[in-house]
């Protein structure tokens, strides 16, 4: 008998066994396809009859999708600045811990500051706080409100409210129609949840969340509401089409692997815990910003650009990169659940007096790490494993590269069968039979498709769903077993042990102390029923 998804959450939040659960059947409708049904009905959102409303693009306030913005990071600013220049959009309010822009990081001193002044049309708005790099809620506000006044000062827009705790916007905010959530990892979950239960439509970018039984608790409550739903990342997959034809027409012979391979991580990492208690920054509220999380003493090098790198805050470089690259292989693959995780990890030393010892490190990402998910066979489809790289580790170099005096690239995906392999880039860009049968390539202009023609289609997508009440590719649902992948990833990692996981009662079965980074404890006033 299938037993319902919630009560496997309840007995795995229990370490309870439940003897028998059947996963949801993910809906398959490839991206691209999906895109080319549906474009001409996304314009149709995108221009306005001129005597109806007043002029071409103009929608009244009466028909915008009004929008509260929480997370004014330097990522969240610039999501932003795209966003307010769809006219189907309102921003009403913004959410942020941090009031002004003090202590934030970016990868250029001037770029996010130069957007910000093109975008509002302003070439004298500056960030004020430490003079740096913008963000926080007042820069948030004071973006959305100088764009409307200066690029729409035809409408009336009585301005934007700036709160600095979201459970409070969420009180007041009654008439909101969406959500997008732009805050660090820890939080995307609870947020979601507190959103879904309030009727609102919600983008979130990822990872949808940071422990696996949370983000199986935000996709059962996905399904069970008429909320329209999309994790950001899906607008920048690209296609396996030209791969899985080559793989059906034996090209390779039987697959047997898939490997992934990132530069990431790009930002510090530190391998062990914050020494020094410096003042928290003025108008930044630590305790907010920690959300569900255990409280801790203040530290810089948790927050804004290096969050990801620690367990209790971020997903890892897998969680940061791998949803670009392999929601689209796990959808062509038809991937499920892993039966094992074997993780490989760089550690680091340290003195103590003058003898040497091994960091013992279960709260921060390794510099470097490779964990093999071994995916059992599914229809038609042998078993397969999945290898993903970080850090700057690699596969083993093809003996056909080496042939050619030629290497791996920083950041790729190969496709290994027994009778050969095929070579891409990290998003499945411009794949080649490096070996085996070669063929021709059935669909190159499909393949070819840009980024900037995939993400363009994202918020008509989104406008038409909430509009229509249609949920849409991209949506938790088919997030799923990706979001299961990247955070038994951490585990993996954490533990530093090779693990066997029953997916049917959510559940690590030879290492029982494994099971409690499955989920997290909650601080009080966080809890997915109060918040």
């Amino acid at each position: 008998m299938k037993k319902d998804i919630n009560d496997v959450i309840r007995a795995a939040d229990n370490h309870e066994e439940i003897s028998s659960a059947s996963a949801p059947i993910k809906t398959q409708l490839s991206r691209r396809k999906f895109v080319e049904m549906t474009a001409a009905s996304a314009l149709a959102f995108t221009i306005v009859p001129r005597h109806v409303l007043g002029g071409r693009n103009f929608t009244p306030p009466s028909d915008k999708i009004t929008l509260a913005y929480i997370g004014c990071g330097t990522q969240g600013i610039r999501e932003l600045l795209p966003l307010l220049g769809n006219d189907q959009f309102q921003v009403t309010a913004v959410c942020d811990a941090n009031k002004e822009a003090r202590g934030y990081r970016d990868w250029g001193k001037d770029y996010l500051r130069s957007e910000i002044r093109k975008t509002i049309k302003q070439a004298d708005w500056d960030c004020g706080g430490d003079g740096l790099i913008p963000g926080g809620r007042d820069n948030g506000k004071s973006i959305v409100d100088t764009f409307y006044a200066n690029i729409r000062p035809e409408q009336k827009f009585n301005g934007c409210t700036a709160y600095e705790d979201v459970r409070e916007l969420f009180d007041k905010e009654k008439d909101l129609d969406a959500v997008k959530i732009m805050t660090p990892d820890h939080l995307h979950g609870i947020l979601c949840m507190a959103a879904i239960k309030r009727g609102k439509h919600v983008l979130v970018h990822k990872p949808l969340s940071n422990r696996l039984i949370e983000g199986k608790k935000v996709i059962g409550m996905s399904r069970n509401s008429k909320v329209i739903t999309h994790l950001i990342p899906w607008d920048s997959n690209g296609s396996m089409e030209t791969v899985m034809a080559w793989i059906n027409a034996g090209a390779i012979g039987t697959l047997q692997e898939v490997h992934n391979w990132t530069n990431r991580p790009v930002w510090p990492q530190y391998a062990d815990l914050p020494a020094d208690k410096p003042a928290v920054p003025q108008g930044f509220n630590w305790d907010l910003w920690l959300g569900p999380e255990a409280d801790r003493p203040y530290s810089p090098n948790y927050t804004n650009m290096v969050f990801r790198g620690w367990y209790d805050f971020g997903g890892g470089s897998m969680a940061d990169m791998g949803h670009y690259s392999l929601w689209t292989v796990f959808n062509a693959l038809k991937l499920t659940s892993p039966t094992i995780i074997e993780p490989n990890r760089s550690h680091v030393c340290a003195f103590h007096e003058p003898l040497p010892y091994r960091i013992n490190n279960d709260f921060s990402f390794p510099m470097a790490s490779m964990v093999r998910f071994k995916y059992p066979a599914n229809g038609d489809r042998p078993p397969v494993d999945l290898c993903w790289y970080d850090g700057g580790m690699r596969p083993a170099t093809p003996v056909e590269l080496m042939n050619d005096n030629k290497g791996l690239p920083e950041e790729g995906m190969m496709f290994i069968g027994d009778k050969g392999k095929i070579l891409a880039g990290f998003n499945v860009q411009d794949p080649q039979i490096i070996s085996g049968k070669k063929m021709e390539k059935p669909n190159a202009k499909a393949d070819a498709r840009s980024q900037v023609e995939q993400t363009s289609q994202a918020l008509p997508l989104f406008v038409d769903a909430c509009r229509s009440g249609k949920q849409y590719p991209g949506n938790f649902s088919e997030a799923e077993y990706l979001t299961e992948a990247v955070n038994l990833y951490a585990v993996a990692l954490r533990t530093n042990k090779m693990l066997k996981y029953d997916a049917a009662n959510l559940k690590i079965t030879n290492v029982a102390d494994a099971n409690k980074y499955l989920n997290r404890e909650y601080r009080k006033g966080w809890e997915p029923d109060s918040i």
